[in-house]
């Protein structure tokens, strides 16, 4: 093979790699969000999970791009991992179109009538090419112009397929390439080789259009051919691992799945097939692979093993989670999810109640979360940031597993003070869960200023620190309230956040004239913003907290009409305790301020 053989080999798989990643992407940009929905909403059952994903999977030319896709429905809690096994089964299928549209280069050729020249590769790239640049140019829509580029890549596809082919023609006559070929009988090497070049390349269907170009030598045999199609098969699980690697616990069994499935396969596909031969000694080992045969070799493979394992996906689920079991201490703080047991929506008593204790659990951790937060604005952790994150996605589960329950319980009958209470909770819950969200912005900030080593003025440091005690102050009354069941201490939220609101507005008036004066940069004033507007926000859910455990008293007021009543002179001593939280935080703020001017 000379240096212009591999220039001409190397830039084929170029165009051939970039065709097929265009021609997939402006396939999604044509679908919008559609595959996505369609992945999320029908993928309930096994068998629609299987022909879901070999659906899409045939739409975007790739199965690990569903595999990621499926990775991040099952980390933010969308799909339950047992649906997420069905899809990767489906992609593994829909995988192997690919070869089949490969296998139109082959189409055509010296002899051939008019009409089948046009289907060649010269003349399908051709028509493709004309049709998508016309088009691009023509169309002013998005959408057209997607369809062009959906042209445009078939066009190099073909094109990348075709250069391929010719480049490896005339190792044919090579006599090393011809030894390498013929003696190459080793099913372990294959797998080998398979497994490393698709690794590489990160595409199988890449991988498998190679191999078909390399099949125009004629010296590609079935006995070969077949273990570097196995070996294919796990070596595109590389890049579904590493979008795992950040994932939920969830998340990483996901996408580890798809190895470990693969595998299987593999292993399965193996025993059977070398097994029979042991003692039949199949015919066919020997014969010549070319791009039709290698394509069906390549769905028989796929579409055998998953229609076999797919019996076996409950089982694969327990092995994932065996394989990366749960955290002793996640597991202690998610533990609580298990009082909202589906056998008790049948007694609505009992199961306002088991939501009330897990709701309770879902407020101490949004509390924690917070709490931890603030710490790390003087103490600043990677660790401690890391558990913050944790947290947030605890929390995250606990507002689905308990929202998805009051939402199967207001099917049943219930009473009227029942049905307020789970019409409560289901306000609640998003606040606690907006808390938790507020507490990883602040940590992100804290991260933000160890970082880019920003440090506030004196005077922004005190004002920032009176603000931290106002709000751990607040999140403390509201949660301990809600624990509790105590209305009394609700009523003191109210009058704290209006403290709170106003030490706000002066902190950004403050933050202003010392802008003009030169004695804060613009910098650091991003992140004091900032972190007003997150502790303010943390403050009003806490309002909307101490207000769900009021009207759980009996006051039947919307929470617009709750907090207005609140404000209103002699209700509750909302004036003295207002009077008691300025005092305290306000007053005394503005006294230091004014001895230091």
């Amino acid at each position: 093979m000379e240096i212009i053989d591999i220039v001409m080999l190397l830039g084929g798989v170029a165009m051939f790699l970039f065709g097929m990643s265009l021609m997939g992407d402006s396939l999604k940009k044509v679908a919008g969000n559609k595959l996505e929905l369609i992945l999320y909403r029908l993928s309930g059952t096994t068998p629609r999970g299987i022909l879901l994903g070999a659906g899409v999977t045939a739409v975007i030319q790739s199965s690990s791009a569903t595999s990621v896709m499926v990775v991040g429905f099952v980390n933010s809690m969308m799909m339950r991992l047992r649906q997420a096994l069905a899809v990767i089964m489906g992609a593994v299928i829909g995988t192997s179109i690919t070869g089949w549209v490969i296998c139109l280069s082959s189409v055509g050729g010296e002899g051939t009538s008019a009409a089948l020249a046009l289907l060649s590769t010269e003349g399908l790239s051709a028509l493709t090419a004309i049709a998508g640049i016309l088009i691009r140019m023509i169309s002013k829509k998005k959408m057209w112009v997607h369809i062009g580029d959906i042209l445009m890549g078939f066009a190099v596809l073909m094109f990348g397929m075709k250069t391929m082919s010719g480049a490896v023609s005339g190792l044919k006559e090579d006599p090393g390439f011809v030894e390498m070929m013929t003696n190459f009988s080793n099913p372990l090497l294959g797998i080998l080789l398979g497994m490393l070049f698709t690794a590489i390349l990160q595409s199988a269907s890449a991988s498998v259009g190679i191999l078909q170009a390399l099949s125009s030598t004629g010296l590609l045999t079935f006995e070969g051919t077949l273990p570097i199609i196995l070996g294919i098969a796990i070596g595109a699980s590389a890049p579904v691992i590493l979008s795992g690697l950040g994932s939920s616990r969830e998340g990483k069994r996901a996408a580890f799945a798809y190895p470990v499935i693969e595998t299987l396969r593999v292993i399965l596909f193996a025993a059977v097939f070398y097994g029979l031969n042991a003692f039949l000694h199949f015919s066919f080992m020997g014969s010549t692979m070319n791009m039709f045969t290698i394509a069906l070799t390549n769905t028989i493979f796929r579409a055998g093993t998953v229609l076999v394992l797919a019996w076996f996906i409950p089982l694969i689920e327990k092995l994932m989670i065996r394989l990366i079991p749960d955290d002793p201490k996640e597991a202690e703080e998610t533990g609580d999810m298990n009082r909202l047991e589906e056998r008790f929506l049948a007694y609505p008593t009992l199961a306002v109640e088991q939501t009330r204790l897990t709701i309770s659990k879902m407020a101490e951790l949004s509390r924690k979360s917070m709490v931890r937060a603030i710490e790390l604005l003087d103490d600043y952790s990677a660790k401690g940031l890391q558990e913050i994150a944790s947290l947030e996605g605890i929390v995250d589960r606990y507002e689905d597993k308990i929202g998805s329950y009051l939402m199967k319980l207001t099917g049943q009958e219930m009473t009227e003070t029942q049905n307020k209470a789970v019409s409560q909770y289901l306000r609640a819950i998003t606040d606690l869960e907006r808390i938790s969200d507020h507490a990883l912005n602040i940590a992100q900030r804290a991260e933000e200023m160890a970082e880019k080593k920003i440090v506030f003025s004196d005077k922004g440091s005190r004002e920032m620190n009176t603000l931290k005690q106002a709000v751990t102050e607040i999140l403390n009354l509201s949660i301990e309230s809600f624990l509790a069941s105590d209305s009394e201490s609700a009523y003191r939220v109210e009058p704290l956040e209006q403290v709170i609101d106003a030490i706000c507005r002066k902190m950004r008036e403050k933050h202003t004239a010392r802008l003009q004066k030169g004695k804060c940069t613009i910098g650091n004033g991003y992140v004091f913003n900032d972190l007003i507007a997150d502790f303010e926000r943390v403050s009003d859910h806490c309002s909307n907290i101490a207000i769900v455990q009021v009207e759980l008293e009996g006051n039947a007021l919307d929470v617009h009409e709750m907090s207005e009543a609140l404000k209103q002179e002699h209700t509750h001593q909302f004036d003295t305790y207002y009077e008691e939280f300025r005092s305290r935080y306000l007053k005394r703020k503005d006294e230091k301020d004014d001895e230091k001017d």
